[in-house]
């Protein structure tokens, strides 16, 4: 009979697949019946394995019941999570990522938010939603004392057995601020638990519908409302999420984490949602985590973020992947109130909010709502043209309109980015990459050239935000950093926060070093409330640049870093690698001098290497910075000093520049490193070459920003208070200043840009001359020794004036790499402009909606 059995097996593979599967069941059984009978005496503490096959049997296999109930939601949660209550934790430590980023990030901003109102009380009252075990609050003191630093503790949940585990752990902890409440969420109010801190807002009905007018009574209190992966368990969330909105203090913070699939098609048309680095989940990836969740009667459409993003307002938010099951979508979100509030009891707040910023973004005079009547309005109308509005400004008044949250920026801790699009092509083309991570502008120079006082306005190109540091030492009335790449921005972005932020040894180590291991850690705990929304995004998809081991470092990013590597690479491959080093140590000019000109410049300077690599265009472009509109201007420089011709480009045909592109490419190198080794010590006070160098600065080689000196100045509160961070092209800021309110202008090499003799140039030129005071000065560089644009200034009402020329071997700066320098000073105010921007969006201006 035995004999027969194989062949039986053969023939009939059903019969196998039935004796295969009731085989397994049986195993499994046998392995949980075992397991379960040794961890019968120790629940709290069972074993991997005994944990990993309950966590599996709950999940996969046990069948779910409580449905058709008197109490479905309720029973069907212990259906899930009575059989794996006790090793809830030591299940989802690894499969509910994020759960430590979203506590980081919410004591982050309470501890903000108290520094910033001089709170010291603990009368904090926080709510963490769907809380489990308690996991969230235990680990919540990695960030504070749970004890110390809140009042009182709610644990809400709807499962009796997560519940019970939750006490244990809190007797254990001996926490008494902290209450377990097993109920609904939707029925949870802090006024049947804290009868003497809840704080009751009376509004006035209006005959406008709008969260700006709720009717009746509104009762909130609770500082810090927490959801971890309970939003997706929720049928019924768009009432929960309602509640919540009613539950949370006006000044309070929601922070939410959890699983998510949605397509970037989505959130075309939205501006308030905080940032979509990582957010789009192609079609499989929906498909198949939907299909994947639904089975736990998890739910991951995506209605549940989104409403969530329309109820409150958008601090901050994140997206990422967990990679230890198939990459598995999940996002932190932090949130407050809608309606965006103040410490203060100033009516009309989100009025009052938008006009603030419109005035600094447009150096506007500000008018208080209190005190808006018709003589001050005259006054205003007078000397600014209310069609003057920011685009920030006309994004509130639409989203206003539509009864919708005010773009992320609007919520954020430090007003000093402004609003822009980062869906629009013009930002899209960057693809989160930043050119330049530092500056190459001699801030010494410029210091020298404008003398910064308390009394100007100053509006520059960020590019890595190094020269508008050094500008934020002299202390202006403001300063106006514009760049189009938005990444730029974000790195400017993040030096504030860690002057705002850190102590000077972590300052250090980030843009000194260019590397720091605990970054991410910092950027949860420190950095995050101080940052917008998108520059956080960015700045966590980009944790390596300081934290990873194989990394060179933030000085090696970005695209500059190509030109860096094949200096690199070069001093590696042809042998002058410990000359670069001894150039570096050396400690005289003379010395530098010989290592210079017998070891490294005959291997640099090489004709070939000019030719082939240097004067590509791809390579100028993505390693330098250098467009072509720049190139043909040294080109024709070239020609000129060979011929004596015209140094205009627009004299000469594009095939002649092109003949002379390589020998002028080649000469520019020459005129711009030998003088810098001839006058500059790299290692002792030139910073710029220092760190293409050796890819990081030393304590004595540094930029001024870097000075413990500029960091104690610049730690201050309210050392920023002046900067506005605007992601645009220069002539839409400018265009939208109030005229006559600027006093410097620095474009750097900008309009080297411009296409030769169009009237680009000539527009950009007439709108900072109606932006500029009379007085006021343009600094610019350029590669051409005298720019074509120069003339275009003169007829346009300015003096021009070379206040630096690289001839003869000299140098303009340490830097030295533009031929030129000039000072543009405006003599002549030109004839007033008819204004092209309106205040009115839609139809609908501010001052007409009911707030």
């Amino acid at each position: 009979m035995a004999s027969l059995t194989p062949s039986i097996l053969t023939k009939d593979p059903y019969t196998h697949i039935i004796i295969v599967g009731a085989t397994l069941i049986a195993l499994i059984g046998f392995i949980f019946a075992i397991n379960f009978c040794r961890a019968k005496g120790d629940q709290e503490n069972p074993s991997t394995f005994t944990s990993f096959l309950r966590f599996f049997y709950a999940s996969f296999l046990k069948p779910h019941t409580g449905d058709g109930t008197g109490n479905g939601q309720q029973d069907a949660l212990e259906s899930f999570y009575k059989a794996q209550a006790g090793v809830y934790d030591a299940t989802r430590k690894r499969l509910l990522r994020g759960r430590g980023d979203m506590l980081g990030l919410s004591a982050a901003q309470l501890a903000q938010k108290a520094a910033k109102d001089g709170r010291n009380d603990p009368k904090r009252i926080w709510v963490d939603i769907g809380g489990g075990t308690g996991w969230n609050i235990e680990a919540m003191s990695e960030f504070v004392s749970v004890p110390n630093f809140f009042s009182s503790v709610y644990l809400v949940d709807f499962s009796p057995s997560l519940c019970e585990v939750a006490r244990k752990r809190f007797r254990r902890l001996g926490w008494t601020n902290v209450k377990v409440v097993c109920q609904d969420a939707r029925t949870f109010r802090l006024e049947d638990h804290e009868k003497d801190t809840v704080n009751t807002v009376e509004f006035t009905p209006t005959p406008t519908t709008s969260y700006l007018s709720d009717n009746g009574q509104r009762v909130g209190g609770a500082d810090l409302i927490t959801m971890s992966y309970s939003l997706s368990m929720i049928p019924d969330f768009y009432s929960v999420i309602d509640s919540l909105a009613q539950l949370l203090s006006p000044t309070g913070t929601i922070g939410v984490v959890d699983f998510y699939v949605q397509s970037i098609v989505d959130l075309s048309f939205r501006n308030y949602t905080g940032g979509v680095i990582n957010r789009h989940v192609n079609w499989f990836g929906r498909l198949f985590w939907r299909a994947w969740f639904d089975v736990d009667r998890v739910g991951l459409e995506a209605g549940r973020r989104d409403y969530l993003e329309y109820r409150f307002g958008t601090v901050l938010s994140a997206d990422s992947r967990n990679y230890l099951l198939g990459s598995i979508p999940y996002y932190v979100w932090l949130g407050c109130p809608k309606k965006p509030s103040s410490s203060n009891t100033t009516p009309n707040y989100p009025h009052e909010i938008v006009e603030r910023l419109d005035a600094a973004v447009t150096e506007s005079p500000y008018l208080s709502p209190i005190n808006h009547t018709n003589d001050l309005s005259r006054t205003v109308a007078r000397s600014t043209p209310p069609e003057l509005r920011s685009k920030a400004y006309e994004s509130a008044v639409i989203n206003l309109t539509a009864d919708l949250p005010l773009p992320s920026f609007f919520y954020q801790n430090n007003h000093w980015r402004i609003h822009y699009d980062d869906q629009l092509k013009k930002h899209t083309q960057f693809k989160n990459e930043y050119i330049y991570a530092f500056t190459w502008e001699d801030s010494r120079v410029d210091h020298r050239l404008l003398k910064l006082d308390s009394d100007d306005v100053v509006l520059a190109i960020t590019s890595a935000g190094d020269n508008i540091l050094s500008y934020a030492l002299s202390s202006p009335a403001r300063i106006h950093a514009v760049d189009l790449n938005p990444n730029q921005n974000h790195l400017l972005e993040l030096k504030v926060a860690s002057y705002t932020a850190l102590p000077y040894a972590d300052f250090w180590k980030l843009f000194g070093k260019g590397k720091h291991p605990q970054f991410r850690e910092l950027l949860i705990s420190r950095l995050s409330s101080h940052l917008s929304s998108r520059a956080f995004q960015f700045w966590l998809n980009n944790t390596h640049i300081f934290a990873s081991g194989s990394s060179k470092g933030l000085y090696e990013t970005g695209g500059s870093r190509h030109c860096i590597k094949i200096i690199r690479l070069l001093s590696r491959f042809l042998g002058f690698k410990s000359e670069v080093k001894s150039l570096i140590e050396a400690k005289t000019l003379n010395e530098q001098r010989e290592i210079w000109s017998k070891k490294i410049r005959p291997i640099v300077m090489s004709r070939i290497l000019s030719y082939l690599v240097v004067s590509q265009e791809k390579f100028l472009w993505a390693a330098l910075g250098v467009p072509h509109n720049q190139l043909v201007m040294l080109e024709a420089d070239h020609i000129a000093s060979d011929s004596a011709t015209s140094p205009s480009p627009l004299d000469h045909s594009e095939k002649e520049l092109r003949s002379y592109k390589g020998a002028a490419v080649w000469e520019y190198m020459v005129q711009t490193l030998d003088p810098v080794i001839e006058n500059s010590l790299i290692g002792e006070d030139n910073p710029y070459y220092l760190v293409c160098l050796q890819g990081q600065y030393s304590q004595r080689c540094h930029p001024d920003y870097l000075k413990p000196k500029s960091h104690q100045k610049l730690s201050r509160v309210g050392a920023f208070d002046g900067l506005r961070i605007h992601t645009d092209e220069i002539n839409e800021v400018v265009t939208r200043l109030a005229p006559g309110t600027l006093t410097v202008a620095v474009v750097m090499d900008s309009m080297d840009w411009f296409d030769p003799g169009t009237e680009a140039a000539a527009v950009q030129i007439e709108k900072l001359n109606r932006a500029l005071k009379l007085g006021g000065r343009v600094m610019l560089r350029s590669a051409a020794l005298t720019p074509w644009y120069i003339a275009t200034f003169g007829n346009l009402g300015f003096q021009s004036k070379r206040v630096g020329v690289r001839i003869a071997g000299a140098c303009i700066d340490r830097v030295n790499m533009y031929a030129s320098c000039w000072i543009l000073t405006k003599i002549e105010s030109l004839l007033p402009m008819t204004p092209k921007v309106s205040s009115r969006v839609g139809s609908v201006d501010l001052e007409e909606l009911e707030i």
